[in-house]
């Protein structure tokens, strides 16, 4: 099916056209909201949010950008305020539900993304730094460097799914690189 193709589908309400983009999405978006929650179930919660945000707003899409470019937006802002909202839950307490969760559940997660996450993820010393540096980043930092190196969107998709510069984004992402070899070295002085 073609971009246009789906598209047209969706804004006619087509069933075909709706799974469609679940099915080749879904993995893609439950890692990005992952990558923003480091909660499995949240994240899985959130993509059916995504979907059902895509299904009942698809009329807005302009076709300014790709559809997977809309959906990836949709999902970083869902994140986003998934984030916001829980601030005061403890990340450890994310963390904990991660490990206890039912593991097959992630492993049904078969694209490259999620096998990158979970890899990090098994290993959980390594994995609470890491976090923890990744969020002490401000967040246009860290929703870029989510973006680009746990999700692996190119530079060119960061930019559309942020709205930003090529410019702005590689800023964004350097200055992301340098703060987290800053906190990661402060963190191992602790």
């Amino acid at each position: 099916m073609t971009e246009i193709e789906l598209v047209e589908g969706l804004k006619n309400g087509e069933n075909l056209a709706f799974q469609y983009l679940v099915e080749n999405y879904r993995r893609k978006v439950i890692s990005t909201c992952f990558g923003f929650t480091n909660d499995i179930e949240a994240a899985l919660d959130l993509s059916q949010e995504v979907f059902i945000e895509v299904y009942r707003s698809v009329e807005k899409f302009r076709g300014e950008a790709k559809i997977s470019t809309w959906v990836f937006r949709i999902a970083t802002n869902k994140s986003l305020n998934w984030v916001r909202d829980n601030k005061k839950r403890s990340y450890f307490k994310s963390i904990e539900r991660f490990f206890v969760s039912d593991k097959t559940q992630i492993m049904d997660l078969e694209d490259k993304n999620s096998r990158n996450v979970i890899k990090v993820m098994e290993n959980s010393e390594d994995s609470i730094s890491i976090q923890k540096a990744i969020d002490k980043l401000p967040e246009n930092q860290r929703i870029a460097f989510v973006l680009n190196k746990i999700d692996e969107l190119n530079y060119k998709q960061v930019c559309e799914v942020m709205d930003m510069s090529m410019a702005s984004v590689e800023s964004l992402i350097h200055r992301a690189r340098l703060n987290l070899q800053k906190y990661l070295k402060d963190l191992e002085r602790d």
